[in-house]
C-alpha cells in the first residue's frame, strides 16, 4: 500500500477555501452606506474630510476619507483594525456593532471604481 503526501494537497485547499471566503466577505456589503455617512458627520468630521469631493481634511494630519478607502489592500477587515487601534493623534472612540460595521460601509463607498 502507497501512502500520498497529503500536506501538498491539504494546502492548496486551504488556500483555496480562504480566498473564496475573501472574495465573498469583499462582495457582501455590511452595515449602512446612510448611517455611516451620519456617524462619521457627528463623530470624525471635526477632524476628518468624510465626503468624496473634499478636497483636505480641517486637520492637516488626518487624512480624507477618501484617501483611507483608496489606500491600497483597504477592506472592511482592515478598517475594523484600524477603528479598534488608538492612535496617538486621534482621540480614543470606542465604535462597537452596527456603528462600527456603519462607518466601515460608508468608507469602503467611497472607493473609486476602476
Amino acid at each position: 500500500m502507497k501512502l500520498i503526501d497529503v500536506a501538498p494537497a491539504a494546502r492548496v485547499i486551504i488556500a483555496a477555501t480562504m480566498c473564496v471566503v475573501a472574495g465573498s466577505a469583499n462582495a457582501q456589503q455590511i452595515g449602512s452606506v446612510q448611517e455611516g455617512r451620519q456617524l462619521a458627520r457627528e463623530v470624525c468630521g471635526e477632524c476628518h474630510a468624510i465626503d468624496n469631493a473634499a478636497d483636505g481634511s480641517t486637520n492637516p494630519n488626518a487624512p480624507t476619507f477618501k484617501v483611507i478607502a483608496n489606500t491600497p489592500g483597504m477592506t472592511s477587515a482592515a478598517l475594523t483594525v484600524a477603528l479598534q487601534t488608538t492612535h496617538v493623534t486621534m482621540p480614543n472612540f470606542v465604535i462597537k456593532g452596527d456603528a462600527l460595521q456603519n462607518i466601515i460601509a460608508y468608507i469602503l463607498s467611497l472607493k473609486e471604481k476602476n
